[in-house]
């Protein structure tokens, strides 16, 4: 009896074992099915996967965590080279599991490079340092100044950047970028989060270089004042939009030119936030396709005039440079933060694109200039500026690329009033789908979303684009000349 039980169970196994194989291989032939149907939007993919490494540093607790993590995608990927038999599938998991491995590595030789001393407990101690940069915030009667710390009389190792506020009455004259003070301050590390989830500046503190912040004591004395015309542009722009007007509406003219939200009083701004609008006053894509299109525009119109020039047929070419010169410079005007460079980067590439005759808006063109930004600042990631921004525009490229929704808002023969309707339903629309998708980003960041701001922007955002940032250019134009007034 047993020896022929024996056979029978040999013959199961194998019966299973064929099943089993033939399982396997259905679910390969429909993923290769589908890796093929999906062939174009692939490489999408890798940017989610650079980002999920970049995330995965401030997820995971300490370097062994980072270490494994590393090594596992490290093994994934040469595994998926090892048993590749051709297919898309071990390609592809290969290059993602090498995308998490760089995202990760990228930000941890970030974290280790930007290091720099951090005060150990609060103290009350005389600073001597280099200016960096100056920001006066009017609406809080102070002003933001950035040390690079020269001398130190306190405790311990010495941080080498530090943030101090003044007092706008103690603030000397002669405070600029590159002047050397000394003043008593009271300093304390980089505050943690409040409660778990909340804002890290200890975090932000640390990718800046910033060891130390805190409140200075008057007198402050300045032991080498800033050469003549240290001042910057952005600065000096600042206080010329706050001197013609006055209050939170020059606060938000100076925020609209500048990204400079200093003189907005907290009422005000706090309304912009429940409005859904506060992505105004901090320069972003919309002002740099503002600047862009406004420049491009001048540029065509102006050197259409000539019919020797106009029968080139390279005036976009021109037009395209114009605007990529405005592009930049607007980026090192405002400050050349991270988001600005961001945006300017992004509109770079939609130009690149248009002089190659390319379609502009892609997720592709989506996608790189994700990757751009997490190669270069991988820690932006987990910044609400990163995912807010690419979340909307991700958002709006992907509704308005559906074959159903472009049939719907794409050309149509029809009259005026019906194709208005058809542009206000598709920006309607649009506005719902954008603040529905940043909804749980900004209840995970600021504690509070509202749906009504895509009523808000759909007035807000024509009118700043076409109407408020076209008048406050052609004003400061005419400032410039002389032949502006006082509002």
């Amino acid at each position: 009896m047993a020896s022929s039980a024996a056979p029978a169970s040999s013959k199961a196994s194998s019966a299973l074992q064929i099943r089993a194989a033939y399982g396997i291989a259905l679910i390969q032939q429909a993923l290769e099915q589908r890796l093929e149907a999906e062939r174009d939007q692939l490489v999408l993919w890798v940017p989610v996967a650079v980002g999920a490494g970049a995330a995965a540093w401030f997820v995971l607790p300490d370097p062994r965590s980072w270490a494994a993590v590393l090594l596992l995608a490290l093994a994934t990927a040469s595994a998926s080279l090892a048993v590749a038999r051709g297919g898309r599938t071990p390609v592809l998991v290969a290059v993602l599991s090498l995308a998490v491995a760089t995202g990760l590595t990228l930000t941890w030789a970030r974290a280790e490079r930007v290091a720099a001393p951090v005060l150990a407990r609060p103290t009350i101690t005389w600073v001597t340092g280099r200016v960096e940069q100056a920001e006066p915030v009017p609406a809080r009667r102070l002003t933001r100044v950035t040390l690079t710390v020269l001398a130190w009389d306190g405790e311990g190792s010495a941080p080498t950047r530090v943030r101090i506020n003044l007092d706008a009455p103690a603030t000397p004259v002669g405070l600029a970028r590159g002047a050397t003070i000394r003043l008593r301050a009271r300093l304390m590390p980089p505050a943690p989060p409040a409660v778990p989830g909340a804002y890290d500046f200890a975090r932000v503190a640390w990718f800046a270089g910033l060891g130390a912040t805190g409140r200075g004591f008057a007198p402050v004395h300045v032991v080498t004042p800033a050469a003549a015309g240290a001042t910057d542009i952005r600065a000096a722009l600042t206080r010329h939009i706050e001197a013609r007007l006055a209050g939170s509406a020059g606060g938000i003219a100076a925020a609209l030119a500048t990204g400079d939200t200093g003189a907005i009083d907290e009422p005000d701004a706090e309304a912009m936030r429940r409005a859904g609008l506060a992505h105004l006053l901090s320069v972003s894509g919309l002002h740099i396709t503002a600047a862009v299109a406004l420049v491009m525009w001048l540029t065509l119109r102006l050197l259409a005039l000539s019919p020797r020039l106009a029968l080139t047929g390279r005036l976009p070419l021109v037009a395209a440079t114009a605007g990529a010169v405005a592009a930049i410079g607007y980026t090192w005007l405002t400050g050349a933060q991270v988001p600005t460079i961001r945006s300017c980067v992004a509109a770079l590439m939609v130009l690149v694109a248009l002089v190659l005759g390319r379609e502009a808006l892609t997720l592709r063109l989506v996608g790189a200039g994700a990757l751009v930004v997490l190669l270069c600042w991988p820690e932006s990631v987990v910044g609400p500026s990163f995912q807010l921004s690419f979340a909307a525009v991700t958002a709006i490229i992907a509704f308005h690329e559906h074959p159903r929704v472009s049939g719907w808002f794409g050309a149509h023969e029809e009259s005026r009033s019906r194709a208005l309707v058809r542009e206000a339903a598709s920006l309607l629309l649009t506005g719902l789908l954008v603040e529905l998708t940043l909804m749980p980003i900004a209840v995970y960041h600021f504690h509070q979303a509202g749906l009504y701001g895509a009523v808000a922007n759909i007035v807000a955002i024509p009118l700043t684009t076409f109407v408020v940032m076209p008048a406050e250019a052609t004003a400061l134009l005419l400032d410039a000349i002389g032949a502006g007034a006082p509002a």
